[in-house]
Formats: structure tokens, sequence, C-alpha cells
């Protein structure tokens, strides 16, 4: 991974911190977005201090085209050619059914989820396409493969980035560029905080009785598929704790 550039979006917590410190620790220079400047802050300096990288911040949020472009167009030469791009940064809020949700809320979601990515592929890809190599990695979710209770809307972005990491893979199947998609289960992060709208005794209830997948856990396979031989595209990866066996079946022990 030495001298390659890895952009993650959603970088500060979670799946995305993971993946930079997992990259951190094999080399790779990082470009680390998020919205909270002070924790990607808090994050380089850390990453820098252990693993001596190079890593470059750019505090944006994902659902800002123009600053979005302009974050991009900004980007010196030293960081320009990027040549892994995670799209992580994702979020649900809310466990609502599909006629009681918030609309204000659902467009966070959607503009995050869906519109994000593309914004990021769109300004990334022709790039890695000028040069003759690049890899685009979303990370998806279980949920895009079936609807689950009180779901429906997060459910219908985590399918929609399946179905643009085929249609991309489909793209670019004339190039030696690679498209993969990572579809996690149960994962233990602040996600869940955030989708119970702050409540974390209950976000944390929700994991009580089953050992739930990590950030570490996932971002293990994100760099599997990222450092797979050049011929050898992952297209998906299904990963999830060993008691989940679907998105909505799950087998969790009795916890006092």
């Amino acid at each position: 991974m030495k001298n390659k550039i890895v952009f993650i979006t959603g970088a500060s917590s979670g799946i995305g911190e993971a993946c930079a410190r997992k990259f951190a620790s094999q080399g790779a220079g990082l470009i680390l977005n998020a919205r909270d400047m002070s924790k990607l802050v808090e994050l380089k300096n850390e990453l820098t201090e252990k693993y001596a990288v190079r890593i470059h911040l750019l505090p944006f949020d994902v659902r800002d085209r123009n600053v979005v472009t302009h974050a991009l167009q900004s980007l010196s030469d030293e960081w320009k050619d990027i040549d892994i791009l995670i799209n992580n940064a994702g979020l649900v809020i809310g466990v609502d059914k599909e006629y009681e949700g918030s609309l204000d809320e659902w467009d966070i979601v959607i503009d995050t989820n869906i519109k994000g990515s593309l914004a990021m592929v769109r300004l990334i890809v022709p790039g890695m396409l000028k040069r003759g190599s690049g890899h685009i990695i979303n990370i998806g979710s279980i949920a895009g493969e079936a609807a689950y209770p009180g779901g429906s809307v997060y459910c219908a972005t985590k399918a929609a980035v399946r179905m643009l990491s085929d249609g991309l893979r489909i793209d670019l199947v004339d190039t030696p560029l690679r498209v993969t998609n990572i579809k996690p289960g149960m994962v233990e992060t602040n996600f869940s905080v955030i989708r119970y709208r702050g409540d974390k005794e209950t976000a944390d209830n929700f994991y009580k009785g089953i050992h739930a997948l990590t950030g570490d856990d996932v971002a293990e396979s994100v760099y599997f598929a990222a450092t797979a031989p050049p011929h050898v595209q992952i297209a998906e990866i299904l990963v999830m704790p060993t008691n989940q066996a679907t998105g909505i079946i799950s087998f969790k022990k009795n916890v006092e």
C-alpha cells in the first residue's frame, strides 16, 4: 500500500475510522473526510505519530455538492491521484414506519447514502480512468438485500448502493478499474446511536446477546478486496456475525 492514496469518506468514526487505521498501518497515504474537523485532526495526529504516514484532511458534508466539488478541485498534485475511493459516509435516522417517518430525516439519509456517493464517483473516477488504474469500494449493507421492519428507507438506499455498484462495474468493464460492494451485517459502532436518535442505551441493548462485528472486522474485508491481484475483482463481500443468518434473523443469548 505504500505510495497509494486512499480517500475515505465518513472517516471520523466506525467503519471509516477503522479503514483509516488499517490502511495507515500498511503505509498508505490517506485523504480523510468527515464533517467533524476536530475528530479528523485527532485521528490524523494519532496515525501520523504511530505510522509516520501522510494524511490530508478534507472536512465537508458529502451532501453539499458545491463544497465537495471545490474541495476535490483544490487538491494539490501531491494528493489528486487517488488510487482507492472508499465511499463509507452513510447513516440511518429512526426506526419509523414508512408512513410515519420524518421527510426531513429521509432527505438526510437519501442525500448522504446515495447522492453523496454518486458525487464522489463522478468527481474522482474520471481521474482514475485517465491514469488507467483505480478501485471504488462502496460500503453497502445487508439491509440492501431485503427490507426489515422500521428500515424501509435505509434499506432502499443500500439497495441503491448495490445497484450503483453493479452499474458502475458494468460501465468500467472495458477498463482496469475495479468496483467492490462491501455488505456488513450487524456492526456495533456509533451508527446505531444515530439510528436511535442519540439513545445510546437502546443502541447498546440492540447488540446484547450477540458478538457483533466491529469496524475493524469490516475494515479487514475492505483491505482484502483492495489488495487482490490486479486481475481479480472482488465484486461483493457479505460479512456477518456468526450468529446472524440474514438481515432479520439472528440468535441472541439471553442476557441478565
